[in-house]
């Protein structure tokens, strides 16, 4: 799947809605379009909707911070990709308990509240 042409054009979508190509996603990143498509490959982000070239896919925001962060994590780290998607795992699942816990103390709060 990997394609060493640089200029694919893909689409990364900001939260209105408007969209960005797989070189304007490479230049916010500062990385290669390979590295994008191995970050799809393992599952690290994933395009909006499945099209069967590379040059099609489209992004959302949270895939462009996701990619923000992935290329933190492997240049801070240098972890390879496997390790990338299972630390980006557990980040995501620490972040859901964080919203969880504050949703559960809110509600405790509330419930105190009416005693």
């Amino acid at each position: 799947m990997s394609n060493p042409d640089h200029t694919l054009t893909v689409v990364v979508s900001d939260d209105d809605g408007s969209t960005f190509t797989l070189r304007e996603i490479c230049e916010r990143g500062d990385c290669h379009a390979e590295f994008v498509i191995k970050l799809v490959d393992y599952g690290i982000i994933s395009p909006r909707e499945e099209a069967p070239e590379a040059r099609r896919w489209e992004f959302d925001v949270a895939a462009l911070g996701r990619l923000q962060k992935a290329l933190r994590l492997q240049r801070d780290l240098k972890m390879n990709l496997p390790g990338l998607a299972m630390s980006l795992e557990l980040l995501d699942e620490v972040e859901e308990m964080r919203r969880e816990l504050a949703r559960l103390n809110q509600q405790m709060q509330h419930l105190m509240g009416e005693q």
